[in-house]
C-alpha cells in the first residue's frame, strides 16, 4: 500500500509515508525545484527559537527541518508518526531525539514546548483541527505556533498552471526520483484539496490560538501562519 485516499486512514497514510522515506528529502528537492531550502529557513526565522527554548517540530519526517533549531541551540524534539521516516532520520542525525507520535494524541504534557512548528504535515493529520488542538494543549502560554504548508497561489492564471504541474508534472517526476511514486498522487490530490490562506486561518483560530496571520511564499504556492496561545 504507497498510496494513500483523500480520507487519510491513519493506517493508510503511515504507510505511504514509510514507503516514501529512504528517497523523502532528495525528491522534495527535485519536486520543489529547491524552494523547499528557502521554506525551511522562513520557518526557521519564524519561530526565532535560540538558546533554552524547547521546540516541537511535528511531522519532522527525517528530521531535515529540526537539525537547524539545534544548530541554533534550541533543544528541539522531531516527532512524526512513520516510523520509516523516524528510522531514516535516526540514522542520519543520531543527536536527535526522535519521537514517534500521533498528530491527535502527543505523547507529550501540557505547556511543553516553548513553540511548536509543523511543515507540510498538517493536511496530512486526519483530523487537522484536532491537531492544532493538541499543538495548543502541549505549547506553553504565551508559546507560539508556526505552521508552514501548501497553499493557494494568489494569481488565478498562476494557479492554473500550478495545478496543472502538480497533477500531471508531479506525478510524472516522482516516479523518476522516488522510492513509490504512487505516494505523490496522493500528496498532489491533498494539495489541491486543502483550503486557501484565509481558510487556514480560521481552522487555528478555531482551535483556541490568538492572533493568527499568513504571509505567503513562492506567490502563494506555500502560506508561512503564525498564531500565539
Amino acid at each position: 500500500m504507497a498510496r494513500a485516499e483523500l480520507d487519510k486512514q491513519p493506517t493508510d497514510v503511515r504507510r505511504m509515508f514509510d514507503a516514501v522515506a529512504r528517497r523523502y528529502d532528495v525528491t522534495n528537492d527535485v519536486l520543489s525545484l529547491g524552494q523547499d531550502r528557502r521554506w525551511r529557513h522562513e520557518v526557521i526565522e519564524a519561530v526565532d527559537a535560540g538558546w533554552g527554548d524547547l521546540v516541537l517540530d511535528l511531522a519532522a519526517g527525517t528530521g531535515t527541518s529540526s537539525q537547524p533549531f539545534a544548530d541554533r541551540g534550541a533543544t528541539v524534539v522531531p516527532c512524526d508518526f512513520s516510523l520509516g521516516m523516524l528510522q531514516v532520520g535516526k540514522q542520519a542525525r543520531p543527536h536527535l531525539p526522535f519521537t514517534a507520535g500521533d498528530g491527535t494524541r502527543l505523547p507529550f504534557a501540557d505547556d511543553t514546548f516553548d513553540a511548536v512548528t509543523i511543515s507540510f504535515g498538517l493536511r496530512n493529520i486526519v483530523d487537522p483541527l484536532a491537531g492544532l488542538r493538541e499543538m495548543r494543549r502541549v505549547t506553553k502560554p504565551g508559546g507560539r505556533l508556526v505552521v508552514c504548508e501548501f497553499s493557494h497561489p494568489t494569481s488565478a492564471a498562476f494557479r492554473t498552471v500550478y495545478l496543472e504541474y502538480l497533477m500531471k508534472a508531479l506525478p510524472t517526476i516522482a516516479r523518476a526520483v522516488s522510492s513509490s511514486p504512487d505516494a505523490y498522487v496522493y500528496l498532489a490530490e491533498s494539495i489541491r484539496a486543502w483550503p486557501d490562506q484565509r481558510g487556514l486561518a480560521d481552522l487555528v483560530a478555531e482551535a483556541g490560538w490568538e492572533r493568527p496571520e499568513w504571509r505567503d511564499l513562492s506567490a502563494g504556492i506555500v502560506a508561512l501562519h503564525r498564531a500565539t496561545k
